[in-house]
């Protein structure tokens, strides 16, 4: 396959060991020196498959300068980079790597949390400014007895519920309206599933764990934290435009809610100028949740087989526009079955 034409195009580079896979199955890899439209554009043309990260945005101009685009593999569980409908419109098959980053994620949601309740970041920086009489403040809370609201009840969500019940002891609430009536009731043991107003009042803490588009943008704006208990934490992994980030600094400022751990921002990085930087009742991660080693590495691995398994003849795993399988130019794809049988689509 080295020979062909056509190659495996990175718009930013991937994990040695995912790179390493690519090459074992004979394929020419293109790196983009930088994950710019400009840059990446005349790079598309002849790729056949993208392995794609959060660097760049694939939209309709993009993709429309493709030739014979096949796939494009999400190393991250979300595909909001991609301009699905385009893709779909090329007969380009759009997956990610849902689920792999979900232990992962959840242990970082898992870490604001805590941090929030102990509030880590306040003792941590009056200590480092000689004040140790801070202890006697009792800012700490304990985590025993608090109630956790997860809005969104994928992998992640249901990872973070399991380690959060262990420590607190108290029944989780979650909000998901697309969980099936067999999933509530594998959960139905520790978790209790309620609208979202209940959720937000009754809450010590919401996590979010929504995928972005146009139902889930701006789904936690004023009103919604308005509901919330003054002395509850907000906490974001997701992305930053399901939050409503003004109405959240205005929240913050006005004592609405007591604090917030975020990861993600409407604007990535964010501005020099944006409020959440000087605030003291806020921690923030640089979308780092999934950026363990260990993960990254999976992650993009995953990535790579799945762009394996189509070249191969294959549906790959976790297709976020399964429509595009009704092309004629995929009617010939397998499905693998146990074992090595498999059957056509």
């Amino acid at each position: 396959m080295a020979q062909e034409e056509w190659y495996v195009l990175l718009p930013q580079p991937i994990e040695e060991e995912a790179l390493k896979i690519l090459k074992d199955a004979g394929l020419s890899v293109k790196i983009a020196p930088k994950p710019e439209p400009a840059v990446v554009a005349p790079l598309i043309r002849k790729a056949r498959a993208i392995i794609l990260r959060t660097g760049i945005a694939l939209t309709e101009d993009l993709l429309e300068q493709a030739e014979d685009l096949w796939i494009i593999s999400r190393t991250g569980a979300g595909v909001d980079n991609v301009d699905l409908k385009a893709a779909t419109k090329k007969g380009v098959i759009v997956t990610s790597s849902l689920g792999v980053n979900a232990t992962t994620v959840a242990e970082h949601a898992l870490s604001l949390i805590l941090a929030l309740f102990k509030q880590l970041f306040l003792l941590d920086g009056e200590v480092r400014r000689g004040n140790f009489g801070i202890r006697y403040k009792n800012y700490p809370q304990d985590v025993a007895g608090k109630k956790l609201g997860i809005v969104g009840f994928g992998r992640i969500g249901q990872a973070l519920a399991k380690n959060f019940y262990v420590i607190s002891g108290t029944r989780v609430l979650a909000y998901d309206p697309f969980l099936s009536e067999d999933l509530k009731e594998r959960f139905c043991d520790f978790v209790d599933f309620v609208n979202i107003e209940e959720l937000l009042r009754t809450s010590d803490v919401v996590s979010i764990h929504v995928p972005l588009n146009d139902t889930t943008r701006n789904m936690i704006s004023w009103k919604e934290l308005k509901l919330m208990k003054p002395e509850a934490y907000l906490v974001n992994v997701s992305r930053g435009g399901v939050v409503n980030e003004q109405d959240l600094i205005k929240a913050l400022k006005e004592k609405v809610i007591r604090g917030a751990g975020l990861d993600v921002f409407e604007s990535e990085p964010p501005a020099p100028d944006n409020p959440l930087l000087t605030m003291d009742n806020v921690i923030l991660t640089p979308h780092a949740a999934a950026l363990t080693k260990e993960c990254v590495v999976r992650m993009a691995t995953e990535a790579v087989r799945r762009v394996l398994t189509l070249l191969e003849g294959y549906i790959p795993d976790n297709i976020a526009n399964p429509e595009v399988l009704k092309m004629e130019k995929w009617r010939n794809l397998k499905r693998r079955k146990e074992g090595s049988e498999v059957e056509s689509t």
